[in-house]
């Protein structure tokens, strides 16, 4: 167990949570955020990273990369412990003291207060069912995009068929030098507009077929494709695979916590200021509920600094709110 005593521990990194962290590192709190996923972003960069925002104020549109990007840029700016790829399986109170001890499938940690932040629960994706993938994982095979151009001029197999994986494929045609998109259907799941980019781009699709291995062979990757309903093969060779088959989501794991916020329809029931009916345990962003509440990302970046504020208040009463974000921040 870490000996850190954290003020603030926000489970989840997706918009809520980053702003929400962000703020907390504005009011100087000691706070840090633990995600599941590879990356920051939570299902806005998991399931839909091309897709245009028009719910952020001050964007006309803005893609959901790109704001999961900015919001990551923002909160780097200050002393934010950032854990990602790591679960919470549990959440306890420290019996010798006003404050929790959480749990996860990397450590443990002490905290006052913990800000909920899981929106429709951890997302995990659906991984590629081959013998050594996870050997492979991060190397020449992943599940989201941890660097664009790392994939400059090589050639890249994308398996999916919804808009996720088709989103992926246009967004690596115009740096890697091949492109191909592997489906196990004949048709596409995904938007009419995006199916119709892909038929006019450059990208080679193979339909229907399933990768059945992938082999390492001279730093490169041999795929072998079933076609499905058939005893045809094909072996492809590549330097990378981009599996997107879509996200599991479930509030499940927090079944097992020992500490046990009210909820209602898998909502996380909240008063006004986000506090949940435990001390101390705050919930924000689409995993909540209370009275008007608006399932909007422009709503949940209100809930954080609510959040923050009233934790702060009850950690540190008479401690003063920050200066205007203006005076905080030196133009470069």
């Amino acid at each position: 167990m870490s000996n850190k005593m954290y003020d603030i521990t926000i489970i989840g990194g997706g918009p809520a949570g980053l702003f929400a962290g962000f703020y907390a590192g504005m009011r100087t709190a000691k706070v840090q955020i633990i995600e599941s996923l590879e990356q920051l972003g939570g299902q806005v960069s998991a399931l839909y990273p091309e897709k245009s925002i028009h719910d952020v104020g001050g964007y006309p549109g803005i893609k959901a990369l790109d704001l999961a990007q900015q919001l990551e840029k923002q909160v780097r700016q200050l002393p934010v412990d950032i854990r990602i790829k790591e679960t919470v399986t549990n959440v306890s109170k420290l019996s010798d003291m006003e404050a929790y001890q959480i749990v996860t499938d990397k450590g443990a940690y002490q905290t006052k207060s913990i800000v909920i932040a899981t929106g429709n629960g951890a997302f995990q994706p659906r991984k590629l069912a081959i013998e050594n993938g996870e050997s492979l994982e991060d190397q020449h095979l992943f599940y989201h995009v941890p660097d664009l151009h790392r994939f400059d001029d090589q050639r890249v197999m994308v398996a999916g068929g919804g808009d996720s994986a088709i989103d992926i494929a246009l967004m690596l045609e115009p740096i890697a030098k091949e492109v191909i998109l592997v489906h196990r259907r004949d048709e596409f799941r995904a938007m009419e507009h995006s199916v119709q980019l892909l038929q006019n781009s450059g990208i080679q699709t193979k339909t229907p077929f399933l990768i059945k291995a992938v082999k390492e062979e001279n730093n490169h990757l041999a795929v072998e494709l079933d076609r499905v309903r058939s005893d045809e093969t094909e072996t492809i060779e590549v330097d990378d695979v981009l599996v997107n088959y879509g996200f599991t989501s479930s509030n499940k794991i927090i079944k097992n916590w020992d500490i046990q916020p009210e909820q209602k329809h898998r909502m996380f029931l909240v008063d006004n200021m986000m506090q949940t009916s435990i001390p101390n345990i705050y919930a924000i962003g689409d995993g909540i509920e209370y009275p008007g509440k608006l399932r909007l990302i422009a709503t949940a970046f209100g809930e954080g600094p609510v959040a923050i504020n009233q934790i702060m208040n009850n950690l540190y009463p008479g401690k003063r709110g920050p200066l205007h974000s203006t005076s905080m921040f030196q133009e470069k």
